[in-house]
């Protein structure tokens, strides 16, 4: 089978070529945060929610793709769940965001790919969407796709990504381990000057604070001051924004957030709670620069029960306070998934150049140094 066709069906450029796959951060030690992890601390830990992607990878000119979160359901046009959309700094192109946020749900697949790639990935959602079995007499859809510029990896201007890498994602999404690195939507990315790409984490609240899980899927490609658990990363290893007399390198950029959980929120309690992952990403370092769109799509798997007799949806959510426990485990969950993306990329030579992976022995001297990872 080609290369191209085995990157269709989902593997990765980097495995590929790689016998031994990098770390996740907590095979270095590294552990974020109080609360347990799911068992695959993985967005896919959320029952139900299943990822899939095509990577796309022509000699040294292409590097990009396709990744796709899908909540539960055969048919999420038919089975909406409740949503939100949360702009931390809104230089980006995410289509489809308005109405989520007007109505309160989402209707399609979520579809991360690159920025001039937005409107044909948004085409293919459609083409997705008007196939499925039941929707014959849809005449309007919404598909909600986000984007990160990997223009500096991949020739960005060719807008590679077609209707069957769209719809090969969103085909071959399952539940179960979640691929990470370079791969799919994280392909051409560059986060913090070093390789960044798609990574994921979860959380687990205990019973007593209602047994919820929440997990995120991250699209890193954004700049600032790399810190990992607390320790100065990127400072210690020489690579950083204003790094220098004057330096402006390396602020710049993009990440786009997807969280899931299985806690029963409105579009009111999402929107709350993908404000916080943010939080999660100002400890990684963010500077939420001007040229950053920085984005969090959030959603519940918990449906609203319509009522059989009356025009109105039966709605059981979480209590305002009850809501902290998972806006702790959010934002752990985000800052993880952000250094699984840089920790599982491997370094990817591209149209303006080779961006590097973060390199583990000097990172891993310096969360020592600080005390940043458990013995």
């Amino acid at each position: 089978m080609q290369l191209r066709a085995l990157l269709l069906l989902g593997f990765a450029a980097g495995p590929l070529l790689s016998q031994t796959p990098r770390p996740r951060a907590r095979d270095l030690g590294i552990v974020v945060g109080v609360l347990p992890p799911g068992p695959l601390d993985a967005i896919t830990d959320v029952t139900g929610v299943r990822v899939g992607y095509a990577t796309i990878a022509r000699g040294d000119s292409i590097n990009t793709g396709v990744t796709a979160i899908l909540p539960p359901g055969a048919n999420v046009f038919r089975e909406k769940v409740p949503a939100a959309v949360v702009v931390g700094n809104a230089f980006g192109k995410l289509m489809g965001s308005t109405q989520v946020n007007e109505l309160g749900e989402l209707e399609s697949p979520i579809v991360l790919t690159c920025t001039l790639c937005v409107p044909r990935a948004a085409d293919a959602v459609l083409t997705y969407l008007l196939d499925l079995p039941g929707n014959a007499d849809v005449r309007s859809a919404n598909p909600l796709v986000a984007e990160t510029n990997d223009g500096f990896l991949s020739d960005i201007r060719v807008r590679p990504v077609g209707e069957s890498d769209v719809l090969a994602a969103i085909r071959t999404a399952t539940g179960g381990p979640v691929a990470e690195g370079a791969v799919g939507a994280g392909r051409g990315t560059v986060a913090f000057g070093w390789k960044g790409g798609i990574g994921t984490a979860s959380r687990k609240l205990p019973v007593p604070l209602g047994g919820w899980t929440v997990g995120a899927l991250v699209q890193s490609n954004f700049g600032g001051v790399l810190t990992i658990n607390g320790a100065p990363v990127g400072r210690e290893l020489g690579r950083y924004y204003l790094q220098g007399e004057g330096g402006r390198g390396m602020g710049d950029g993009s990440i786009i957030i997807v969280v899931a959980t299985d806690a029963p929120l409105d579009h009111r309690q999402l929107e709350r709670l993908g404000r916080r992952a943010l939080a999660g990403l100002a400890r990684t370092g963010s500077s939420f620069s001007n040229g950053s769109g920085d984005y969090v799509i959030a959603f519940s798997t918990v449906r609203p029960r319509p009522s059989p007799s009356a025009p109105v949806d039966t709605v059981v959510v979480v209590r305002n306070d009850a809501m902290s426990p998972l806006f702790e485990a959010v934002i752990e969950a985000t800052e993880e998934a952000i250094y699984n993306s840089l920790l599982r990329a491997e370094t990817v030579r591209g149209y303006r150049g080779t961006v590097p992976a973060l390199p583990l022995d000097s990172t891993r001297a310096v969360l020592r140094r600080f005390g940043a990872v458990r013995p």
